[in-house]
């Protein structure tokens, strides 16, 4: 016989099925808000700034990650599609100062050096966003950052006044590394970002 489930299972699947309900409706929320807005690098419109967001760095050089993304803004600025980039992470020591590692990676190859803007603050996605509009005056940018984060930092930065697209970073990554990013921003992250949103 089926025995009634006790009160530890209802609670159990009471959870679970919340959980559920809220990942579906911030992976809805970042889709619809992100829609259309992924473009490729020879999309960007002319004179755009690009909002580059920071990652792990170590000794002074970038990781895998940021340097993807700082590999496909150096792209963009050659075309002569970028007028500026942000560069935007954790500027701490004990972070190893991301935002001054990419920025000599950018100047290394041939970006100039009044074109690059230092964001030592952007601790997190939604605060580089904000800062964008609110600290440097970007009413439309480009975000650059791998395909597991794009969509979310396109929602953020919307969210944040700024008329935002994305362009897709290259991304030499292991793909362990590269699955528990995709874990992440739909259990963790995104969650996160459409708590960020509403409140």
């Amino acid at each position: 016989m089926n025995r009634p489930a006790g009160p530890i299972a209802k609670t159990a699947i009471a959870a679970a099925i919340v959980i559920e309900l809220i990942i579906t409706v911030s992976l809805t929320w970042i889709s619809v808000v992100s829609s259309g807005r992924v473009i490729r690098p020879d999309d960007v419109p002319p004179g755009s700034t690009l909002l580059v967001l920071g990652s792990l760095v170590s000794d002074g050089r970038p990781g895998d990650y940021v340097r993807g993304r700082l590999d496909t803004a150096v792209d963009v600025f050659r075309s002569g599609r970028a007028a500026h980039i942000i560069d935007s992470g954790n500027g701490s020591a004990d972070a190893g100062d991301e935002p001054a590692v990419m920025r000599s990676y950018l100047l290394a190859r041939g970006v100039p050096g009044d074109r690059i803007v230092y964001d030592g603050l952007g601790m997190d996605t939604a605060a580089s966003c904000r800062r964008a509009r609110e600290v440097f005056g970007a009413t439309t940018l480009v975000v650059v950052t791998q395909d597991f984060h794009l969509r979310r930092a396109i929602a953020l930065c919307r969210d944040a006044g700024v008329d935002a697209r994305g362009v897709p970073a290259h991304c030499s990554c292991p793909v362990t590394g590269q699955i528990r990013n995709h874990l992440r921003e739909t259990v963790f992250a995104g969650p996160r970002a459409l708590w960020t949103m509403m409140w």
